[in-house]
């Protein structure tokens, strides 16, 4: 992930380019704003539209591997509640049918509008996410991060659309005070005050894990941006102490400390759910005891379809199906990371490096819990928990990337001479068959 410089509006870094070489001027058009961009050779090496697919082909294997992981993970405790074994599996897959075409929708979207839409989408997040503290919230094992929508009978949690709006946001006010950031005040005003708020607000519903991840969405846009490092030492400083406040004042979450870091801890209780997520990650072995046949999610493993379903793959899928779903979020921060290089607009850089560090953070947050390496926090396995709101929201930023990887240079054209191909090489098949 290259960090975009605070002085000028750079161009991105031109890898591999030998000194005393000359690099050939290549125009490129950008069909989405019509204008013509003078980029070199070096910049557009290589397949142009790889980003693209490396993102969406990892995206849709994700969510093909999760919807059958709620389907196989949740069938006991949906019978249990539902009479069926589907009822968990079919809500998964409603929402994805919804997620999936939102973010075909969103891929198609111009990056300029993106800019026009950021301060409505971050007004609209902090609107509803303020409505936790309205009679319309509703809230889980102590936590309050949903809100019910009248008439729909449908619960959402917003705070899962603010992660996207807040990394748009970023994206836009950085970018425009790329030059400035050098000083504390250009980045505290308005970038690290509006995101004080949102953290704010989903730590007003008792949401740690979640407010985890919102900070990490902050970082990685100050990241790329070019905020100067040493300051992400004072961030983190003040960020532990925040923490470390939150946890002592609250029974339960350091119960979930001393379950891990403690030198003793009762397997009944605060030790149960990481136990048995290591059993099922143990009991799976190298190639897992097969697709359905997990015994960890018979009412042994709480939360087995959701914050606990890595623990369900690993022992259904084995090793082999773990390394699988570690691959894919590999190639996803492979082609994110490649569009922050690639792309020359600082736009585009810092809302993909928000992106990726949501989505690979949260990842890495909940394969940490599974394995036992860190506390249980309570977030999903981005593509693959079962939960709509995450999965809609986390497709729909697929589909800013999406978009962003079209925009790469070189990626329309590319993109729009495969399609030609594509449509002549139907012409000749359909053509000789009617003369058949």
């Amino acid at each position: 992930m290259t960090a975009v410089q605070p002085a000028r509006f750079p161009r991105p870094a031109l890898p591999g380019r030998r000194s005393g070489a000359s690099a050939r001027r290549t125009h490129v058009r950008d069909g989405s704003r019509g204008d013509t961009r003078d980029t070199t050779d070096a910049l557009v090496r290589g397949p142009a539209v790889l980003s693209y697919y490396v993102v969406g082909g990892a995206t849709l294997l994700l969510l093909a591997i999760g919807v059958v992981m709620v389907l196989s993970a949740s069938s006991i405790t949906s019978i249990r509640e539902t009479g069926t074994p589907y009822g968990y599996f079919l809500d998964q897959a409603k929402f994805a049918l919804v997620g999936v075409p939102a973010m075909v929708v969103a891929s198609r979207i111009p990056v300029r509008w993106y800019r026009r839409l950021a301060w409505p989408a971050l007004g609209l997040g902090l609107v509803l996410q303020s409505l936790i503290l309205s009679p319309l919230a509703r809230g889980e094992k102590g936590n309050t991060n949903w809100i019910y929508i009248p008439g729909l009978g449908q619960t959402i949690q917003p705070s899962e659309f603010l992660k996207l709006a807040l990394a748009v946001w970023l994206g836009l006010v950085l970018a425009r005070k790329a030059h400035l950031l050098h000083r504390p005040m250009h980045v505290l005003v308005p970038g690290l005050v509006v995101s004080a708020v949102a953290l704010g607000l989903v730590l007003a519903g008792h949401d740690l894990g979640t407010a985890l991840v919102v900070a990490a969405v902050v970082a990685g846009a100050m990241f790329v941006a070019g905020v100067p490092l040493r300051w992400f030492g004072a961030a983190v400083v003040a960020g532990a102490g925040l923490v470390s406040f939150l946890v002592i004042g609250s029974d339960n979450r350091m119960q979930r400390i001393m379950a891990v870091f403690g030198g003793d801890c009762d397997t009944s209780a605060a030790c149960y759910q990481t136990l048995h997520g290591l059993y099922g990650l143990g009991t799976g072995g190298i190639s897992g005891v097969g697709l359905g046949a997990s015994r960890e999610k018979w009412a042994y493993l709480p939360e087995a379809h959701n914050d606990y379903i890595f623990a369900i793959l690993g022992e259904e899928l084995g090793l082999l199906g773990t390394l699988l779903v570690l691959g894919l979020f590999t190639a996803l921060a492979v082609g994110m990371f490649r569009i922050v290089r690639r792309h020359p607009d600082p736009f585009v850089k810092i809302t993909t490096g928000a992106v990726a560090a949501w989505i690979l953070g949260q990842a890495l947050i909940n394969i940490g819990v599974v394995i036992g390496f860190l506390p249980v926090i309570g977030v999903p396995l981005p593509l693959v928990s079962a939960g709509g709101s995450a999965l809609i929201a986390t497709l729909l930023a697929m589909g800013v990337v999406l978009a962003f990887a079209r925009d790469e240079p070189g990626a329309a054209e590319a993109l729009r001479a495969r399609r030609g191909a594509v449509r002549r090489s139907l012409a000749v098949v359909v053509g000789g068959r009617g003369r058949g």
